[in-house]
């Protein structure tokens, strides 16, 4: 992570942008705000530490890849319970930008809702949902601390970005979705690509599990696609490999990330991809 984007922790909890403030800390020491609650959202994406969070009395243990939401008036703490660093990202949204959002598409706060009305405050995407969240993240830092031509425009699309992303993600994952045989068969295996990115994907298996010949999902995956079904993992592991290299983890750590078998394959894969060695693209910053 690039130092211009690492906040010092401010013990504030109070906004002093009217929309938002978006911050990543990194703390070595870190001394507990006690119960507090404010009049804003907070999206908390949690990366690294020992970390015991209270939200409105409901305990969480954390482990990385974890997302918290608390509305506002929710009372909630965050206690450190050991040495190890500390490092996480953290988003507030105020009332009228959340009401704004809201004006434009409830996509944007469907796990909002139902946060608010069920009282589940924690959500864990997985690895390859929450690398692609933090890579958003990193990328509205970016703009937050640059006076890049139509900043305030690409402020405003990041944040949207990942708002519509986190609550696809939540749907994906927690709401009851149509059954397999509702689908059509296209959206189906790639549905269940994505869901098992980091497992043996072979023609052998998507046969296996979709009960149909593997030479006619290589001629859907033609026909939709104009590539073949190696093709089409391969571009999406990579670009999984990519945005967890973006959000900090390593290029070996990233490989594991997406399924790749062994890391010689990937680097092949990638070099040709990018024009770039694995290391040579995660030092550069990206």
């Amino acid at each position: 992570m690039k130092k211009k984007l690492r906040s010092a922790f401010d013990s504030r909890q109070y906004m002093l942008s009217r929309d938002f403030e978006v911050y990543y800390y990194a703390d070595k020491s870190f001394k507990s705000v006690g119960q507090h609650s404010h009049d804003y959202y907070e999206f908390y994406f949690f990366l690294e530490g020992d970390v015991e969070m209270d939200v409105e009395g409901r305990k969480y243990a954390l482990k990385p890849g974890d997302i918290l939401v608390v509305p506002p008036g929710k009372r909630h703490r965050a206690d450190v319970l050991g040495e190890s660093a500390y490092r996480r990202f953290v988003l507030w949204l105020g009332k009228d930008y959340i009401a704004k959002l809201r004006a434009e598409s409830e996509d944007y706060l469907w796990f909002v809702s139902r946060i608010e009305k069920n009282g589940e405050y924690r959500f864990n995407p997985g690895d390859v949902g929450f690398n692609a969240l933090t890579s958003r993240l990193i990328a509205l830092l970016e703009e937050v601390h640059s006076d890049f031509f139509g900043r305030d425009a690409a402020i405003s699309l990041a944040i949207e970005d990942i708002m519509l992303h986190l609550n696809r993600l939540a749907y994906d994952k927690l709401s009851h979705r149509a059954s397999r045989e509702s689908e059509s068969r296209y959206t189906a295996i790639t549905r269940f690509i994505d869901n098992h990115i980091d497992e043996e994907l072979s023609l052998e298996r998507l046969s296996r599990e979709f009960y149909i010949s593997k030479y006619y999902i290589a001629h859907l995956f033609q026909e939709e696609t104009g590539i073949s079904v190696h093709r089409y993992i391969l571009k999406k592991r990579l670009s999984i490999c990519e945005d967890a290299m973006r959000a900090g983890e390593s290029p070996t750590r990233a490989c594991a990330i997406a399924g790749f078998r062994d890391y010689t394959s990937f680097f092949r894969a990638f070099k040709k991809e990018y024009g770039v060695s694995p290391s040579e693209f995660f030092q550069s910053g990206n």
